[in-house]
């Protein structure tokens, strides 16, 4: 298997630019995913890899090996597309085999490496068969038994699930990253899918208008989002945020949301204005006190129902409890995970801090206990003390 590594790559067409000075490493073995929405420039970067496309400046390099400019078939690279590409008129053994005679292998060794292909991928009973007969997910097997028989360097998927229905996408998620993990394989995946991207890699990329936001695990950027875009990229529902004033100093440090002041470790410095960014596992209601706002929307989820508020300082989404009963149009408050909070700068978009890191204390909505240390309702107080003094 392979590293593959991109030094500034950039990709211009004409008035366009698709990729900007783009630079990342992809090592040995590892579930590699580019994600970001339609003409961000992940497909473009995917098939400047490939060799499917030259870039206008910049390097790729293969276990130390210059690449930038050879042809694909001199790169040792296995590519899926999301069509499958597969030979009509051919069986579904033809279809395996052709890489393998166009390397002029010997017929005893093509027939041992689909054999042994075709029981890795439980396609065994299909190799007689025509791949026009087939469903979506056989296809997309033979697709990919076609790419592992070559036995390549590294494999490049562009969207290979994305013509298939979502419970052939879901098995087929957890078929692609058992079979990775069986090969080894250095894999670079594309997709616009979050939920495909976070189930498959070790790690992400997030691109968007050619730019490379952020590159993390799955967790990393879904705990940590370093932009605000990443944010509302990562997450179903995604995170929420909140427009802030400048931080006050009351005793200790607070940030003003609306009429709320919600408590942060430390001064800010060099913004007057934030963004507060917080997930919806980490939003409670509350009956009374915290940030007010009134409830748009229920959504049941089986699980857990996700409650949407509109409060004057933003839309928040809440995951809680599927038996919590709330009432569309109800005004209530909502209260944050001290441990969950991030702040953006509002110009930028970009992440300042993170807030506090203790654990949050679960309280559900119309719970009479007293309310815990760092909550809103003791933020209000304090702020109601300053008021009148």
């Amino acid at each position: 298997m392979a590293e593959i590594r991109l030094q500034n790559l950039h990709k211009r067409f004409s008035d366009f630019v698709a990729v900007q000075d783009s630079s990342i490493t992809i090592h040995n073995g590892e579930f590699f995913v580019l994600l970001g929405p339609s003409g961000c420039g992940k497909t473009t970067t995917l098939r400047m890899i490939a060799g499917l496309e030259l870039p206008t400046s910049g390097q790729i390099l293969l276990d130390g090996e210059d690449v930038t400019f050879k042809r694909a078939r001199e790169r040792d690279i296995a590519f899926v597309f999301q069509l499958f590409a597969l030979y009509p008129h051919m069986t579904v053994r033809e279809n395996i085999a052709f890489p393998l005679l166009n390397e002029r292998v010997p017929s005893s060794e093509v027939r041992a490496r689909v054999a042994e292909i075709a029981a890795m991928l439980q396609i065994e009973h299909l190799l007689k068969r025509k791949v026009t007969g087939l469903s979506g997910g056989d296809r997309q097997r033979v697709a990919l038994g076609r790419a592992i028989v070559r036995r390549p360097k590294a494999f490049l998927m562009d969207e290979p699930l994305g013509t298939l229905d979502a419970e052939f996408r879901e098995t087929m998620c957890l078929e692609l990253r058992a079979l990775h993990d069986r090969l080894g394989a250095t894999t670079v995946y594309v997709t616009h899918d979050q939920s495909e991207a976070m189930a498959l890699a070790d790690t992400i990329v997030v691109m968007n208008k050619g730019l490379i936001l952020q590159a993390d695990s799955p967790a990393t950027l879904y705990d940590c989002p370093k932009s605000v875009f990443v944010g509302r990229f990562i997450g179903a529902p995604p995170m929420s945020f909140l427009a802030g004033a400048s931080a006050v100093e009351v005793g200790d440090r607070f940030l003003k949301v609306d009429d709320a002041l919600i408590p942060i470790p430390e001064q800010l410095e060099g913004s007057s204005k934030v963004l507060l960014g917080v997930r919806p596992e980490r939003v409670r209601l509350t009956s009374q006190g915290g940030l007010r706002g009134e409830v748009l929307v229920a959504e049941y989820l089986g699980s857990h129902q996700i409650v949407t508020v509109q409060t004057r300082a933003g839309t928040v989404r809440a995951r809680v409890d599927k038996s919590l009963e709330v009432t569309l149009g109800e005004s209530l408050g909502l209260e944050f995970d001290p441990g969950g909070l991030i702040l953006y700068d509002a110009v930028s978009e970009q992440r300042l801090s993170s807030v506090f890191t203790r654990p949050f204390e679960r309280r559900e909505y119309g719970d009479k206990d007293r309310e815990p240390p760092g909550s809103l309702e003791a933020a209000s107080r304090v702020q109601e003390g300053v008021l009148r003094g």
